[in-house]
């Protein structure tokens, strides 16, 4: 959620309309300066205060110790059904609400680190069971849980430690008088297998194990450009009036080229649907899983054990260290407005995380310096020419917006800050919107006492000067001003320059055995060196991400002198040409890229109208595109049919697909395909046979096949799917390479060796171009491949 809650804007949208005329005009004309100014007294105490208040509720972020029991007894019957992935997630959420220092915490590590045992994640539940052990763990309890440290040390071959483990445990068996005798044997029954299996061992030692596969890393050429920080040398920056700032190739670039790798200045993780709650009547003890809960909220590594914050229950890391970083660069500040950053959306969180990273002392050098330049954001052309905005030719990139004085462009905040935030453009409503959000996270960091923490220490001197102190209940100190002017900069910045940070994330309710993924946009960031790349519906390059860090490749051959171009969403393979400029208008430009030029042509028509067209319903010819009515493209038949009705016919069809992939979510395979197969019926009888959700109907029956172990069938309708997919996105697209991966998956385990082979060979040489060689999917099928490759030869000749 990019934006604040509904409710929020709606009230500060009646707040707008109530405005005297005159001032909604001044607001309208304002520098960003004067804006904050003017808003800064426009957010009533016992109105939009006590609203915003009121929908803070609905985001819990504190702690609840009722929750925690909540999260910890649902943990144990998920435990006692075996169902250990879940258990770990639940724990972790009752570990989040504890209070700091309970014992109870230390409970919550205790019962995650039984869940990770059976998971067979021993090194992780070692960690879970010394964090048990520093958060006080019950000494009569403890017996049980260094029984299971034993056993991990054991299976992760470390004897020496075990039986050093076994010893202590045998001492405090020994000293417990509290324990019942059950119990008490039960646990030296335990004991004594153990230490059993600790001599085996060390009489019979297992052989070293080999490198699984011999899996060879490949290391990716680089030579980094001297101007413009992760680039590539084989880039330039320029600058000119009608296209900005944008890359260019200063040589031919090859397909899976790197271009460029930058670590995001910012990046603050999206919290998913259900941290908001519908009604404050219902419970807040939502057991449904987000990226919250699986990402780590800093450096947004896969968590499978979090380490909660000690001061909120919403911020979750991969460790102590992340934590601890965290807490030091900006948390200490966030963690008490959790409820408040929630409600009021991403947006205005990375606005505030952005300056909380670059210090006062950094944003109020630029803010200051910007103010003489205000008035020229009411006006492109004259910016563009004065000599601080448009390069001047005999220093190269030094005049360039965001360069350094020696004409370097560094992935800083004054690159950052130098982002265009397009305030003349954006609609007087919305900036009333981002400037009285802004204010209202500025006036909580005050009341909060938080505004130390803002400044730096010389800052946090002056404010407690007599005249500093002399402001007015509720008035911002000029500190805080500047902070808030440089956020809601930012805030209207990410309209034209957020990068979604996006993950492979597994989807369907498969076996396990075969692995469906699809791209899932987990946080929203500033990448500064990336916000210089201009948008085309058909780019020439492939962004993928690590954690925090995005890497560009080249897509495609790049001849010296073209220019890199990024798509920001609207591709010319997924809509039409009038949906990818109503959706590129959010950026306040009108796209002119080839692919929208040749389907502007009254000639050319669509590729994805084509591809996804209608057929006629009497003779399944195909209807030419109308506006409300298609005919049929027979002559002899000539019938006409609305387009509401066919769009309503393919609604119905989506609704059918959806509710089989429930019986297949439900486990109820034998119903979902016999749903499916009369979905694809019915879709035959009015959709082209290359429409995409014909595709999709192919992949969806593939799935259910998988999960019944039936390869061969699930293969040939995945197949299908590639046939329609490679038509839609080409046969070297990204798209492509996703569903060769899971091909892959199919015919490896149904023991299809060669063309599992030959397979995993297409599918690393697309994806390797656009995810690069250390990719996860990449690693999946080398190791896949390796495993293969292994078996004997006489297999190998017969499959």
């Amino acid at each position: 959620m990019a934006l604040p809650v509904e409710e929020w804007r709606l009230c500060v949208a009646r707040r707008w309309a109530a405005l005297e005329p005159a001032l909604r005009e001044h607001l309208a004309a304002a520098s960003l300066h004067d804006t904050l100014r003017l808003g800064c007294g426009l957010l009533r105490p016992d109105a939009e205060v006590v609203a915003l208040r009121r929908l803070c509720r609905r985001a819990p972020a504190g702690k609840e110790p009722a929750a925690a029991r909540f999260y910890r007894e649902e943990g144990n019957r998920l435990f006692g059904r075996r169902q250990y992935g879940a258990a770990v997630r639940l724990y972790s959420q009752a570990a989040s609400h504890e209070l700091p220092g309970s014992p109870e915490v230390s409970v919550c590590f205790a019962n995650r680190s039984a869940a990770l045992f059976h998971l067979g994640r021993f090194e992780v539940c070692l960690e879970d069971i010394a964090r048990a052990e520093s958060h006080g763990y019950p000494d009569r309890l403890l017996p049980k849980v260094l029984l299971r440290k034993a056993e991990c040390l054991l299976c992760l071959g470390r004897l020496q430690d075990a039986a050093n483990t076994l010893s202590v445990v045998e001492n405090k068996i020994a000293m417990d008088g509290i324990m019942t005798s059950a119990a008490h044997q039960t646990l030296l029954k335990k004991l004594s297998q153990l230490k059993t299996k600790i001599r085996e061992k060390e009489s019979c030692p297992e052989p070293a194990r080999e490198a699984c596969g011999d899996i060879q890393r490949k290391s990716e050429i680089w030579e980094e450009n001297d101007s413009i920080s992760g680039a590539s040398s084989s880039l330039s920056l320029n600058f000119d009036i009608e296209r900005g700032r944008h890359l260019v190739a200063i040589q031919d670039i090859h397909p899976g080229q790197n271009l460029l790798k930058e670590e995001a200045f910012v990046s603050v993780l999206c919290p998913g649907e259900s941290v908001l709650l519908q009604d404050s009547d219902e419970t807040a003890w939502d057991t449904r899983v987000t990226n919250a809960d699986l990402y780590c909220h800093r450096c947004l590594v896969q968590l499978l054990a979090s380490v909660p914050c000690h001061g909120c229950s919403y911020a979750k890391y991969c460790s102590q260290n992340c934590a601890d970083v965290a807490w030091e660069q900006y948390h200490r500040t966030e963690c008490s407005l959790g409820a408040l950053l929630l409600t009021l959306g991403v947006f205005c969180h990375v606005a505030l995380r952005t300056v909380l990273l670059a210090g006062f002392a950094e944003v109020s050098r630029l803010v200051e310096g910007s103010r003489d330049n205000d008035k020229d954001l009411h006006n492109p052309e004259a910016r563009c020419e004065r000599p601080n905005e448009a390069p001047d030719t005999r220093t190269g990139t030094r005049g360039i917006p965001g360069c350094n004085d020696n004409g370097q462009y560094q992935s800083s905040y004054q690159a950052v800050f130098n982002l265009l935030p397009h305030a003349e453009k954006h609609s007087p409503e919305h900036k009333f919107l981002c400037v009285l959000s802004v204010v209202a996270i500025c006036k909580q960091l005050q009341e909060a006492g938080l505004e130390a923490a803002v400044l730096n220490r010389e800052s946090s001197e002056k404010c407690s000067k007599p005249e500093i102190c002399e402001k007015t209940s509720g008035e911002l100190s000029p500190e805080l001003k500047i902070m808030a002017e440089a956020m809601l900069r930012h805030v209207l910045q990410l309209q034209c320059n957020a990068q979604a940070i996006t993950v492979m994330q597994e989807s369907g309710s498969g076996d396990g055995a075969v692995v469906n993924k699809k791209p899932v946009r987990l946080a929203t960031a500033f990448f500064p060196v990336l916000s210089l790349l201009n948008h085309s519906c058909c780019p020439n390059i492939s962004v993928s991400f690590s954690g925090t860090a995005a890497t560009v490749r080249a897509s495609q051959p790049i001849p010296s002198g073209q220019e890199i171009f990024h798509c920001y969403g609207p591709h010319r393979c997924r809509m039409r040409v009038a949906e990818r400029q109503q959706l590129l208008s959010q950026y306040f430009f009108k796209c002119r890229c080839q692919a929208c030029l040749d389907e502007l042509k009254s000639d050319v028509k669509s590729v994805v109208s084509m591809r996804n067209s209608f057929l006629c319903p009497s003779c399944r010819a195909s209807m030419q595109v109308g506006e409300d009515v298609l005919c049929c493209s027979n002559e002899a038949c000539a019938i006409s049919v609305s387009r509401e009705s066919l769009s309503c016919r393919l609604q119905d069809l989506q609704q059918q697909i959806k509710k089989a992939l429930e019986l297949l979510k439900d486990r109820k395979a034998d119903q979902a395909i016999k749903m499916l197969l009369k979905c694809q019926t019915d879709a035959g009888n009015f959709l082209s046979p290359k429409h995409l959700l014909m595709g999709e109907m192919e992949d969806h029956l593939a799935q259910v096949y998988a999960t019944l172990g039936k390869w061969q069938e699930a293969a040939r309708h995945l197949k299908r799917s590639i046939e329609i997919v490679e038509v839609h996105h080409g046969p070297s697209s990204v798209e492509i390479g996703h569903e060769l991966f899971k091909l892959a998956q199919i015919l490896f385990n149904g023991f299809a060796v060669s063309e599992a082979l030959s397979t995993i060979q297409r599918a690393e040489k697309i994806l390797s171009v656009h995810c690069g060689p250390q990719s996860t999917q990449i690693q999946e099928l080398q190791e896949m491949k390796a495993c293969l490759l292994e078996l004997p030869r006489s297999i190998l000749q017969r499959t």
